[in-house]
């Protein structure tokens, strides 16, 4: 199956981890995190953290700056919208499909009364 005209599988990728998912809705609720403040709301170590950090930046979701020797990240807004309406364009196409697939099966069932009514 090939992907929809205009997906970022790269960053769908990035979202796809429950824990990447995690991470951002924290990053979202607090203004912004850092890999130790995240860990310590998170199953997970720092470390683990600070590499789920780097591929939500190399997607483009989360961008940080560096504070002494605290690198604090925070959700790209512009990015999470693209991605929300990627999103909703995938659902729309889904939708369409599953409505032709509905046009279809109906037009089924009435060809499959016509001949019953017929025999």
């Amino acid at each position: 199956m090939t992907a929809s005209p205009g997906v970022d599988d790269a960053l769908w990728s990035a979202i796809g981890d429950p824990t990447r998912r995690r991470i951002l809705d924290l990053l979202l609720a607090d203004g912004g995190g850092s890999a130790s403040s995240l860990s310590r709301q998170l199953p997970v170590t720092r470390q683990a953290v600070a590499k789920h950090l780097d591929v939500l930046d190399r997607a483009g979701l989360v961008r940080s700056t560096t504070a002494g020797r605290e690198k604090r990240c925070e959700v790209d807004a512009a990015q999470l919208e693209r991605a929300a309406e990627q999103l909703a364009a995938v659902g729309r196409t889904w939708d369409r499909r599953l409505q032709r697939i509905k046009t279809i099966a109906e037009a089924i069932e009435t060809t499959r009364k016509t001949d019953t009514t017929r025999s």
